[in-house]
């Protein structure tokens, strides 16, 4: 039998840290008016982290047999964290901001501090999720300088595998470190077409060489060569053999130079004759498709319904064409003959119920929606075109689209309809956290479903907010007035 006091144990030493007798290293850190000193015991830094190891062994010793060591990236606040936890073995982050967290979690990683590293990476993915997902571009750009953070990125990766113009149309996708882009282009189901992915990752490669002509017709064989080089590790990573003949003799023949004239045959030869074998390597087709929804309906030309049922109980055909219109951005209506869309029912509210929570359990994954809501009391139909996934892991963040728009609808007494395009993309929608609460929400709660009591019927907790600061470029209710519902729909168009 053994006995363990490593309560004790910690306490000790955490004590002997706050001891100035024995001390015989000295840590600067922070810069200029922040700038503080740490002392610290070799022993127990050699022994707690590799990192300190190494550089003890190249430190210089003063007259006093005293080592110092300077880290001036890393602030005092983060260090004084990492520094009783070198001795304790305790970090408290109770009351600690997610930045800090952040932060602390790539200094343990810096300083070698693995144990510490992986735990707050778990912490972050498990419990600030909403935060990670709401600064991915300064995280995700932060992460693949090493071998490290491998949860983390995948938890990124899912994301873009969902939402792959978060990373390909940002505005700083061409500052994005190769290890980065290979993780991604190594996924088989990245959800976009291999053609723009040739084009994006052109794209990014010609960023890497500011020197190249602008002009393609101006390139040397060096130029080629060069762009060759930069995207070595890239190119075997194309599904050249599922791009289409044009857009092989468009796009990709532009730069047959920096392919493997073996590859480049062997397409010519697979778009000619299909079923003869190619000596290149034929990587599997990207899963590309949108996840299979629940057989709920019959296919009819724009309208879908269930057996023995009305394809809604909130729109009619009208409906259908002039919101088919607005996601096309047409200026004349469609006919009714002419519906370009399916709208496939994924939730009713009579027929599936109220909860928020249904909102999200029913709706999880599925993009390009529209939401329709019948106003109790009055004859007003209101509503939300949402080209992204709704996600119900995503919650307290801003999604952002170019495409998204709300409406009110012509019905009885409301003769016209009123259509409101997102004006800033940046607050398109705000998925909430608190989901037995919110459903959907566009702009600054310009549409918004939302019951303290988790019935949407029940309480006149929906509204249509407008005043001040919005997102779309007009309101869709005259009445300021909080609402409750009679029914509401979503549908999937395809």
């Amino acid at each position: 039998m053994s006995f363990k006091f490593f309560n004790k144990l910690s306490q000790d030493f955490s004590e002997l840290l706050n001891d100035k007798k024995e001390y015989n290293v000295v840590i600067e850190v922070d810069k200029e008016e922040n700038r503080k000193s740490f002392t610290a015991h070799s022993v127990i830094l050699r022994y707690r982290s590799s990192y300190f190891d190494k550089e003890l062994e190249n430190a210089t010793t003063n007259e006093n047999n005293i080592k110092t060591i300077v880290k001036p990236n890393i602030s005092a606040q983060i260090f004084e964290i990492i520094l009783k936890f070198i001795y304790g073995g305790i970090v408290n982050i109770e009351d600690t901001d997610t930045k800090t967290i952040y932060e602390l979690m790539i200094n343990a990683n810096e300083l070698r501090i693995e144990e510490l590293s992986v735990k707050l990476e778990s912490y972050l993915i498990e419990s600030k999720a909403s935060w990670l997902r709401t600064h991915f571009s300064f995280v995700y750009h932060s992460i693949f300088n090493g071998n490290e953070f491998k949860d983390l990125k995948k938890f990124y990766n899912d994301i873009i595998v969902k939402y792959p113009n978060l990373i390909f149309e940002s505005g700083d996708f061409t500052s994005l470190q190769e290890t980065a882009l290979i993780s991604i282009l190594k996924r088989d189901d990245l959800k976009v077409e291999e053609i723009k992915i040739w084009d994006y990752i052109i794209k990014w490669g010609i960023a890497q060489n500011p020197t190249l002509p602008a002009d393609l017709e101006k390139w040397s064989n060096e130029n080629f060569e060069a762009l060759r080089m930069t995207l070595q590790q890239c190119l075997p990573l194309i599904r050249y053999f599922h791009i289409s003949s044009e857009d092989i003799w468009e796009k990709v023949k532009l730069y047959e130079k920096i392919l493997e004239k073996q590859l480049w045959d062997d397409m010519i030869q697979h778009n000619m004759f299909p079923t003869k074998p190619v000596k290149s390597l034929v990587l599997s087709a990207r899963i590309i498709s949108n996840p299979e929804l629940p057989s709920r309906t019959i296919s009819n030309p724009g309208l879908p319904s269930r057996v023995n049922e009305p394809f809604s109980t909130v729109i009619n055909k009208e409906h259908v064409a002039e919101l088919s219109s607005w996601i096309d951005r047409k200026s004349t209506t469609y006919s009714l003959e002419n519906i370009p869309y399916e709208f496939q029912l994924i939730l009713r509210g009579s027929r599936d119920g109220f909860h928020p929570k249904t909102f999200w359990n029913m709706c999880d994954g599925h993009a390009g929606t529209i939401v329709v809501v019948k106003v109790a009391g009055t004859d007003e139909i209101v509503g939300g075109y949402n080209p992204l996934a709704w996600d119900d892991l995503a919650g307290g963040c801003y999604l952002e689209t170019n495409d998204s728009f709300i409406f009110s609808l012509k019905n009885g007494n409301i003769n016209n309809s009123i259509l409101s395009r997102v004006i800033d993309s940046n607050g398109a929608l705000f998925y909430h956290s608190d989901q037995n609460i919110h459903g959907p929400d566009f702009g600054r709660s310009e549409f918004i479903m939302e019951s303290y009591v988790s019935d949407f019927t029940q309480d006149e907790e929906c509204w249509c907010f407008f005043d001040g600061v919005h997102y779309y470029e007009k309101p869709i209710r005259t009445s300021t007035d909080c609402f409750s519902i009679v029914d509401y729909e979503v549908f999937k168009i395809i």
